[in-house]
């Protein structure tokens, strides 16, 4: 008999799809959260006290175990069955120590690895699978998917699969696919299906810009971060919010029902795996997730409690445009203006009237110190007029050029 212990998210469900594919009736399929799977495996090793069959293999996908269970699935590989541990996050490269274990990050090609693509390599090797086009462009696009790469390689069919998932229950999404890739044709939505996703799209539009409205801005440590509360569609709104805010260092979402924070980077250099292990989370360097502990409560909910949200910048400006010839006009709560304009090479911030000392190689240097240190927000065109005619750095000119065009629209 077949186990597998696999994670209840798309990944996950994919590998419990390719295991019912390749073992049939001969495997029991078993979806846990994060902080299930050690509890599962330890159950599992104590209903086996009374069972010892030599010929069991127990598979567990995209989660990883603790020590004590590390310890306990050696001895168990080692005498009554058969164990292999397929995963493909950062903070689980150290069970690779066991002979049990594969954990792969990336495959050589630099493609980055999903659960449910390292799990249907493992099956294709032993020829325990039989490889079908249908088959492989699902795995492909569920490793498109939990990368992220299918934003890179435009194919929005990755996440229309991920929304199809959470529209409906893991026995449903399960029989839906397993039907479909019995075809040895190509894989693709029906009819219905695609009206069902064009109506989640636009209800992802609108829970995301509404959440937009949401996001406060602190310092945790010496990261800018962002923090917003939402129980919906994590991926599709912390890569929003992301690259609209590129001056934050990470995205942290609070999903407080089920008392856990998921955390997004845009950003090569920061790793928010490392950061959710503080608090006794893990996952990959660009997303992770971690339990709502107390210090993690303190940190990201009670402590910015109190600040209100960012401000969005002004979005249908035709003269304070970023890192435009004349400068650029941006405001805070504190209505302190804050100018940033070029002398030589360099880009200087003025601060109501002052200089500071700080000088910029581009512009974007400049709007990223000032929106992490001040929280500002770019103004409209017309504050951006008034405050030009003020400071005489627009020619009479080149203000009734401006003044008449803004009448115009």
């Amino acid at each position: 008999m077949h186990f597998l212990f696999t994670h209840n998210d798309l990944d996950g469900v994919g590998c419990g799809i390719v295991a019912r594919l390749a073992f049939g009736e001969n495997v029991e399929v078993r979806y846990n959260s994060v902080d299930g799977l050690n509890r599962e495996v330890e159950r599992f090793l104590e209903r086996r006290k009374n069972k010892r069959k030599k010929n069991d293999f127990l598979f567990i996908t995209d989660l990883s175990v603790h020590e004590e269970n590390s310890k306990r699935l050696t001895e168990l590989d080692k005498s009554e069955a058969k164990v292999k541990l397929i995963d493909h996050h950062k903070s689980a490269l150290h069970l690779n120590q066991y002979p049990w274990a594969i954990v792969t990050v990336a495959y050589e090609d630099g493609r980055l690895a999903s659960a449910t693509s390292l799990f249907y390599d493992f099956l294709l090797q032993q020829g325990w699978i039989r490889p079908t086009d249908s088959l492989s462009q699902f795995v492909e696009l569920v490793r498109q998917y939990d990368t992220w790469e299918w934003e890179a390689n435009n194919n929005p069919q990755a996440k229309r699969l991920n929304d199809l998932f959470f529209m409906l229950s893991i026995d449903e999404f399960e029989e839906k696919m397993l039907q479909r890739l019995e075809d040895s044709g190509g894989f693709s939505f029906n009819d219905f299906e695609e009206k069902l996703l064009d109506l989640e799209d636009d209800k992802i539009e609108r829970y995301v810009r509404r959440k937009k409205r949401e996001l406060v801005q602190t310092f945790i440590e010496d990261r800018c971060v962002g923090i917003v509360h939402a129980e919906l569609y994590h991926s599709e709104l912390s890569s929003e919010l992301g690259k609209e805010n590129p001056h934050l260092d990470y995205i942290a979402i609070l999903n407080m029902g089920g008392k856990k924070v998921s955390l997004r980077t845009i950003h090569h250099e920061v790793d928010v795996s490392e950061i959710a292990g503080q608090y006794g989370g893990g996952g990959h360097a660009k997303a992770s997730g971690c339990p709502l502990t107390v210090e993690a409560y303190k940190q990201f909910v009670a402590d910015p409690f109190g600040i209100d949200p960012i401000r969005p910048d002004e979005s249908r400006n035709r003269f304070n445009a970023k890192g435009s010839e004349y400068g650029t006009l941006y405001e805070n709560r504190d209505a302190e203006q804050f100018y940033l304009f070029t002398i030589g090479l360099n880009w200087r911030i003025d601060r109501n009237g002052e200089m500071l000392k700080e000088t910029f190689a581009s512009y974007e240097e400049a709007e990223r110190f000032v929106k992490r240190h001040h929280q500002v927000w770019l103004v409209r065109d017309d504050l951006f007029v008034k405050y030009l005619m003020e400071h005489m750095l627009f020619t009479k000119k080149e203000l009734e050029s401006a003044l008449h065009s803004m009448e115009k629209d």
